[in-house]
């Protein structure tokens, strides 16, 4: 990769000066300069190749990843791509316009990785907006925006993010990052079930294009059925996303190494669909090379910093956790079996990094960004208790220990950000659930779907139920939507934003609720 380090005025003879020039965009191929050619490497005219839009993630004070995957044909096998690698030249620009470039550079598009490309663009300056854009195969791509974190020892008076999970194609339509990119935020966190594995299901609003994924090339064309929604790519293009998988993204309900049906998927042929689940997540992620799969392997969870401000810990429920369901149901009586101490969601090296990321840290917010439900819940109807047995609450001895390491050690404002339910939950974290004048910690703010349970009510059926025998329960929606958050050095605040159908397109947006937590008061307000 070639990279220039200094700002420039843009060059013609380099780059396009505006997009959708296609006799210029020809005509730069014989131009190009010498160092950005590559032996092997094509730079033909092809079909139009960024059918799948464009991304950014990852926002460091320096740096940020930016991505795109050639496709011209995105459902035909290498989405339409030779066998053979193309080159893509980047631009990072200080304007919209890119009168001036500050990055610039030329990456390979290889058929090995879907012909997607992972640009790690270093040395931006720290809270600053960028515009980005790629050229490949004689066209441009559309143009992105981005924003770096803040320097590591800046206090900004304010972070807006959105955070978002569970976006089923064919339960509905993507109006919420409709609306969700014409909000003003510096990044968005998406929590899990990117995709869904399912077959495809008929009399839904939308419909997947084949049966249920276990190759590469199958789940290659899942994420091309995805990330072809015009409403997800511009929320793509308009925020820098921090990205984490929950179970659909490889198979419903698996834990480790263990399938959804175990019975049907003999241990290896799980391993090698995981690993192709995995390598396709990568290559539609604008994730950094460290998360690149090895294998049946990914390294998810990581840590990135908003100044002082914010620590987002960035967690990974499903590759090491111990099996689910150890009480024989999806919900049912705590049982002996639950307690077991070498039970984790985590992992052994996981939780020591998290501890010792939590006890490190000198932010004014600890955010834990991850997927299933955290604080304890009672399900049960009367006197019976019952907890969900794939969420936090089947491994209740591993979140003690987080909970007693926050209750003494004290890292400042803990906040968790969950996904999974596909309703919107608020929830007080206690130091034990069993009081509920314990001690509260901080609070859980659970996201509803963006599409999955399809249109919502005001409530779940449950929800009176619930919250009538948790106290720590403050709040339930069932409509569809994402949470919009806005985060300075006195207050967190949580606005749940809400559409009230996604089965057809146009829904307005609404805020249904917010919630505020002020710096040093771990309890949740209604705003």
């Amino acid at each position: 990769m070639a990279d220039q380090d200094r700002k420039t005025q843009i060059d013609r003879r380099t780059f396009l000066v505006r997009g959708g020039q296609a006799t210029a965009a020809v005509a730069l191929v014989s131009s190009l300069p010498a160092f950005v050619r590559a032996e092997g490497a094509s730079t033909s005219t092809l079909p139009y190749p960024f059918t799948l839009g464009i991304a950014s993630g990852e926002p460091l004070s320096t740096a940020v990843v930016i991505w795109t995957r050639l496709a011209p044909a995105p459902q035909e096998p290498r989405g339409g791509m030779p066998e053979r690698p193309e080159l893509v030249y980047w631009q990072v620009a200080r304007d919209e316009h890119f009168r001036v470039i500050e990055r610039w550079g030329v990456s390979y598009a290889k058929p090995e990785r879907g012909h997607t490309v992972h640009v790690d663009v270093r040395g931006l300056e720290p809270a600053r907006t960028y515009f980005y854009r790629f050229w490949a195969a004689g066209h441009m791509s559309p143009v992105g925006r981005t924003r770096t974190a803040p320097g590591w020892g800046a206090l900004p008076s304010e972070v807006r993010f959105a955070f978002a999970s569970c976006q089923h194609f064919e339960q509905g339509f993507y109006t919420a990052y409709k609306h969700m990119a014409e909000e003003d935020l510096h990044f968005v966190a998406f929590l899990g079930d990117y995709i869904y594995e399912g077959v495809p299901t008929s009399g839904r609003p939308r419909r997947h294009d084949d049966g249920e994924p276990d190759t590469l090339e199958a789940y290659r064309r899942r994420y091309a059925t995805y990330k072809s929604d015009p409403h997800l790519q511009a929320a793509h293009a308009r925020f820098a996303w921090i990205v984490t998988p929950d179970d659909h993204e490889v198979d419903n309900d698996y834990s480790d190494e263990i399938p959804q049906d175990p019975q049907l998927q003999p241990r290896d042929a799980f391993l090698a669909r995981r690993a192709a689940a995995y390598q396709a997540y990568w290559e539609h992620m604008p994730l950094r090379a460290f998360s690149e799969p090895s294998g049946p392997d990914i390294q998810l969870y990581r840590r990135l910093g908003y100044g002082q401000l914010l620590d987002l810990h960035v967690l990974d429920t499903r590759q090491y956790r111990s099996v689910t369901k150890p009480c024989g149901a999806a919900q049912a009586p705590i049982c002996e079996a639950l307690l077991d101490p070498t039970r984790t969601i985590l992992g052994d090296a996981q939780e020591r990094w998290l501890l010792d990321g939590l006890g490190r840290s000198r932010a004014r917010w600890n955010v834990l960004a991850q997927q299933v439900p955290f604080a304890f819940t009672d399900m049960g109807q009367g006197e019976q208790v019952e907890v969900r047995q794939d969420k936090w609450d089947a491994y209740p001895v591993a979140r003690q220990r987080i909970v007693d390491f926050i209750a003494e050690r004290k890292p400042q404002n803990p906040i968790v950000l969950t996904g999974d339910l596909h309703n919107a939950w608020v929830t007080l974290l206690k130091r034990d659930h069993r009081d509920p004048d314990s001690q509260t910690l901080g609070a859980e703010f659970i996201g509803t779907s963006i599409t999955s349970g399809g249109d919502g009510t005001e409530q779940t059926a449950t929800a009176p139920t619930v919250i009538a025998k948790n106290p720590q329960v403050l709040f339930n929606s069932n409509l569809r939507g994402y949470v919009s958050c806005s985060v300075s050095p006195r207050s967190w605040t949580s606005h749940y934003r809400v559409v009230p159908y996604v089965t057809t397109e146009g829904a307005p947006l609404e805020t249904r609720a917010s919630f505020v937590v002020e710096d040093g008061d771990p309890e949740a307000y209604k705003a």
